[in-house]
């Protein structure tokens, strides 16, 4: 699963106003960490692999939909053979679901079976006999699922449990496609039919789905009939040959157009609205490329006889690996002009929910403590294929925005990444598990070197086909390949917690003409085992030593000619720690001239942004990254300029105008547009409207548009108007934001309507502009529909901390100042902040 945070799009509320997505600056340094050779207390009860009394063999389905009702009624036959030991009972999953009755089945014949449901959880049938280890046996069940009803939760990760969805089913949404889909993990594909609903079982499928005729389903496996059902009916059924765990089941049900592609002979498809049809080879055309790539480097071809990939609205997270069929988010989905904005962060997941398909899938994780070998080794191959299509360079500025979006939340540093002890099996899906995890993956894989690497992952794989794994057989094919034993790395970085924290410092023994490197941990407890690289440059050329740190605090020494102009500790970029590197910004500006990692660049402009003020060096490091041959580092380079300091504003807007002249990148284009906005200089309104006028990005456009309302509010206005009419998320957040500038009540209504009908994405992006058109809205009523809207954001994800975010937006001085002129403002105000500090 990829999911999308919630509290990282809120997050956006203390974004740039352009709505960029900026390379996370470095974190500060983590609180102490608990010591790792102690046992902390655990989080939570211990959870253990889930107990096999029956094994799910094989399951067949046959469903029909009541849109009316929001109802599935289902028949299911699940074949089951006793695991271990003998047994006259079974216990099968089943969220919510009336159950009609049940029967064991001898041929045709059904045998009526007593059973038990008082929870509406946990389904207990007599099976009448005792069946022996290994003997099959078939239970028939007929039952309604009653998604709607059920009395569930989700999480941060995946917003909601409920496992069946309607979307829009009576079409009172004008606009809104009327769709059925489902999401199984964690343990929600038991809200639809019943089963053993644990990632350790593993089933072979058959789902006949009567829908509607003018609709196009899809499942798992292969369309292998299609059938007149009845007038305006047609039941298709899907067949999975290959067993997998019953959360990657899936249907879909809609009106899709379906764009065939093809690998190896396989089928490949791409299910999108009609709408995005004719885009449908540009967002997954790179598709087969990832198929033949993935398979060719791990040595263990595609596993399933059809890949497929559907967009489906509503989705309650980002997007799920569902065996064969992998079920996205609805924003992946773009237009040509949309596309012209992607960055591979957005492409990336596609990449993400592939590579699931042998990790996750193929071999699939036993527990959910286990979860690092699913997600860990998905976030790895996010790289890995950005590596191998677009260079190292993107592959580096991928890894690096993932590790720091981990290192920048300390508190995940208490965080077992395989965890057997936490509160509800949603809290795996974290930073810890998906950014830490596939930075440990990075880690090893550099260890090791890529032979060695990834022979293992070919053993790991062929050793536990078909069936579940977990981080010790993942170590274990490691070291088989390897010939090393590689407990502390597993012990530390898998069953251990946290990071080490370091202080890097330099003396150079001119006596001896010896270069001195001390390297001091300073997190709590027993120090980690670091190998790593250290690059001495002297006379423009870089000299390697391989060292291996052992204790809290080493000291390491390398004899050279002359004292060297840089020394770059971890020379490779691939240790997961948290650095103070203590060097002159001399040996930076080095750094950056001559070290040849995007993230040794990367490094120096963070030193640069942070001496820029005192430091004309600083300064001219910044200018010289405003060339860098990688666009984000030209765009950080952007974002980093205090253009607040009047000396580095008066050197930056130059070079800015100059770079806006030459710059082909929309992204970066649109960051420049923000900068010279920052400046407010009216002699940029002419070049804003251009590119307001001109531009086919939308990214691009928008930017535009609310710098020109920076510059020039009244015409930014009338700009707004004529833009009113296109639903492009990031047009819409420039007018909202444009109205919040220049605008009044009169205005109001259209960010109020953008509000109420976007997802949480949608509504995210907009927070900023609503929160702003505050101070404009006198008119009480008004002024407390604003309120309400955000009030009730900040209540319904406060576990993610947006009641923070929001009571920060409502108490800022500009709100604050303008509702004092109005009491009832006022009064409004201050019950919205006391309702969120006191709401649960």
């Amino acid at each position: 699963m990829k999911y999308v945070s919630t509290l990282g799009l809120l997050g956006l509320l203390a974004g740039p106003a352009l709505g960029q997505t900026p390379t996370p600056p470095p974190a500060p340094p983590a609180p102490p960490l608990p010591l790792r050779d102690a046992a902390p207390d655990p989080v939570g009860p211990y959870r253990a692999s889930a107990t096999k009394v029956n094994d799910l063999v094989h399951t067949k389905l046959a469903v029909k939909f009541d849109y009316a009702k929001r109802y599935l009624y289902g028949q299911a036959w699940v074949t089951l053979k006793p695991h271990g030991y003998a047994t006259d009972s079974l216990r099968l999953d089943a969220k919510g679901l009336e159950i009609k009755a049940v029967a064991l089945m001898n041929g045709t014949q059904q045998t009526p079976l007593k059973f038990t449901y008082t929870d509406q959880n946990n389904l207990y049938i007599n099976l009448g006999r005792s069946f022996k280890p290994g003997e099959a046996y078939t239970v028939y069940l007929d039952y309604v699922a009653k998604p709607n009803e059920l009395k569930v939760k989700g999480s941060a990760a995946i917003t909601d449990a409920k496992g069946l969805y309607f979307i829009n089913p009576d079409s009172t949404t004008k606009g809104k496609p009327v769709q059925v889909w489902t999401q199984g993990e964690t343990e929600s594909s038991s809200a639809w039919f019943p089963t053993i609903d644990r990632p350790n079982q593993k089933s072979t499928e058959e789902i006949a789905m009567t829908v509607p005729s003018k609709y196009v389903t899809l499942s798992n496996g292969k369309l292998v009939s299609q059938v007149p059902a009845g007038p305006g009916l047609r039941t298709d059924t899907w067949k999975m040959d290959l067993p997998h765990a019953p959360y990657l089941f899936m249907m879909a049900v809609g009106d899709f157009k379906i764009y065939k592609d093809t690998w190896r002979g396989k089928e490949v498809n791409y299910y999108l609205e009609p709408k995005y049809a004719p885009y449908a080879k540009q967002i997954f055309g790179n598709t087969p490329d990832m198929l033949e790539f993935f398979s060719t480097r791990l040595g263990v071809e595609f596993p399933w006889n059809k890949y497929a990939q559907i967009v489906c609205r509503d989705y309650v997270s980002g997007a799920m690996e569902n065996t064969t069929a992998t079920l996205h988010g609805e924003q992946v989905q773009m237009t040509d002009r949309e596309l012209l904005d992607r960055e591979y962060q957005e492409e990336s997941v596609i990449a993400h929910e592939l590579f699931h398909q042998w990790f996750g899938d193929y071999v699939t994780a036993e527990s959910w403590s286990n979860l690092t070998v699913n997600e860990s080794m998905a976030d790895f191959s996010e790289g890995l294929y950005a590596e191998h299509k677009y260079g190292r360079e993107a592959a580096d500025y991928h890894n690096y925005t993932n590790l720091r979006r981990y290192l920048a939340n300390p508190a995940d540093a208490a965080k077992d990444l395989v965890r057997f002890h936490y509160g509800d099996k949603e809290e795996m899906f974290d930073l810890v598990t998906y950014q830490k995890g596939g930075a440990v993956v990075d880690m090893l894989r550099t260890y090791l070197g890529d032979d060695v690497f990834f022979a293992g992952l070919q053993k790991y794989l062929k050793d536990n086909a078909l069936g579940n794994g977990e981080a010790h057989q993942m170590r274990l094919a490691m070291e088989a390949v390897s010939g090393q034993d590689l407990n502390w790395f597993y012990n530390q970085w898998y069953f251990g917690a946290g990071n080490p924290v370091v202080s890097i410092d330099y003396a150079w023994d001119a006596a001896r003409k010896t270069e001195l490197v001390t390297v001091k941990q300073t997190q709590a407890g027993a120090p980690f085992r670091l190998p790593f690289a250290i690059d001495y440059y002297v006379n423009g050329k870089a000299q390697r030593q391989r060292v291996l740190m052992t204790q809290a605090s080493q000291t390491f020494e390398m004899p050279l000619a002359a004292q060297p102009a840089l020394v770059n500790v971890d020379a490779e970029k691939k240790l997961v720690w948290l650095k103070a590197d203590n060097q002159p910004f001399s040996a930076f500006a080095y750094q950056y001239a001559h070290a040849p990692l995007y993230v040794d660049r990367r490094e120096a402009l963070a030193a640069a942004k942070d001496a820029q003020a005192t430091d004309p060096a600083a300064r001219a490091l910044l200018l010289a990254v405003l060339n860098d041959k990688f666009y984000s580092l030209r765009r950080a380079a952007v974002q980093s300029l205090d253009l607040e300091n009047k000396t580095v504003a008066k050197v930056a807007a130059p070079a800015l105008r100059k770079l806006l002249a030459t710059e082909k990148d929309p992204n970066v284009q649109l960051e420049i547009l923000g900068a010279l906005s920052r400046l407010n200089d009216k002699r940029d309104a002419a070049t804003f409207a251009k590119y307001l006028a001109e531009s086919r990005s939308y990214g691009l456009q928008g930017a535009a548009l609310q710098a020109l309302a920076e510059v020039a509010p009244q015409q930014a206005l009338a700009k707004a108007q004529a833009l009113e009419g296109d639903d492009n998320v990031a047009l819409v957040r420039a007018v909202a934001t444009t109205y919040a500038v220049a605008g009044g009540p009169a205005q109001w209504p259209y960010i109020r309507d953008k509000f109420d009908a976007a997802p949480i994405a949608g509504k995210a992006s907009l927070l900023q502009g609503m929160a702003a058109m505050l101070p404009r809205l006198s008119d009480p009523k008004l002024f407390a529909e604003n309120v309400d809207r955000l009030k009730s954001i900040g209540i319904q994800y406060k576990a993610q901390g947006a009641d923070r975010a929001i009571i920060g937006l409502l108490q800022s001085e500009p709100i604050q100042k303008s509702s004092a002129a109005v009491p009832a403002n006022r009064e409004t105000l201050e019950r919205a902040v006391q309702e969120l500090q006191q709401a649960k």
